[in-house]
């Protein structure tokens, strides 16, 4: 068994995106520039928010944080979306989801300009990814392709199995995989809450995706000997003997499942670490493609 270390990956695409970014500067060209709008107080979405603008110093790029009171009303937050969309110094903006109620997230994304999505999530991204365009892919998954490729993991003819059909991650992923390119030419099947003897399924995957949001719901008694196993899942357990009374954990019950894989990813320091260098690859990328 063999750790897919996400921390390392990120350590290193963070390098290379210091070097990316140093070199604009040395063209005269604008650094990156990030912003995000929080709305509410919920604390793991202020604690991605603050990773992600933590991880924009560390590369080199510019971030803008607009922090909102829980009861803002939609129409507001469309007017800040607005200006975020028209303001030339800002290159990709997210709003955190998930967002408070009254609030209709998917008005929210559709009112994003496309070419500042760097979230991936407005459905012109997703559907040029459909076609295998040019798009800005959706965070968490481009982690996940980025995992396969830095490891060099064989995609090609492999049964991978994705528990979970999220527009966010299970449905997009899916897609990325029965692509003909790199990391894809894969035969998948998306398997949800629906699926009917979901082990007998997951126990066919040469690498199983495990997008639940449900802690620890993956077991070894659903894991083929030898697959890789990439857990998607990063959820707070009450724990007593914990510190801050909890630990983080992921879809997959890691220590029963971990000596059967070929290789895995730790909760922490898997996927997630990856989502955030994805979304500043998408983000020096928006600032290229809007360079004049």
């Amino acid at each position: 068994m063999e750790l897919l270390d996400g921390r390392l990956l990120a350590t290193q695409i963070k390098k290379e995106l210091r070097e990316l970014t140093a070199e604009r500067r040395k063209l005269g060209k604008s650094v990156p520039h990030l912003a995000a709008i929080l709305v509410g107080e919920d604390p793991a979405s202020q604690a991605y928010v603050r990773n992600k603008v933590r991880s924009c110093e560390e590369v080199g790029f510019r971030s803008t944080l607009m922090q909102q009171p829980a009861d803002l009303s939609q129409d507001q937050l469309l007017h800040l979306i607005k200006d975020f969309n028209e303001n030339p110094e800002i290159n990709g903006f997210i709003v955190q989801l998930p967002l408070p109620a009254g609030i209709n997230a998917t008005e929210v994304t559709m009112a994003i300009n496309p070419l500042k999505d760097v979230d991936g999530f407005h459905p012109f991204n997703l559907g040029r990814m459909m076609l295998g365009l040019p798009a800005f892919l959706p965070a968490t998954p481009k982690g996940i392709l980025e995992i396969i490729r830095r490891y060099q993991l064989e995609t090609l003819g492999k049964h991978v199995v994705v528990v979970g059909r999220s527009h966010i991650v299970g449905t997009p992923i899916s897609i990325m995989l029965s692509r003909k390119d790199y990391p894809g030419n894969a035969t998948v099947t998306l398997a949800h809450s629906y699926t009917r003897n979901l082990g007998d399924i997951t126990l066919q995957a040469d690498i199983l995706i495990a997008a639940t949001g449900l802690p620890e719901s993956i077991g070894a008694d659903m894991i083929k000997p030898g697959a890789v196993v990439i857990d998607v899942g990063i959820n707070r357990v009450v724990d007593p003997t914990s510190p801050g009374g909890y630990r983080l954990t992921g879809d997959v019950h890691f220590p029963s499942v971990a000596p059967l894989t070929s290789f895995i990813t730790p909760v922490p320091g898997g996927v997630g670490q990856l989502t955030v260098a994805a979304l500043l690859q998408n983000t020096l990328e928006a600032a290229a493609n809007q360079d004049s």
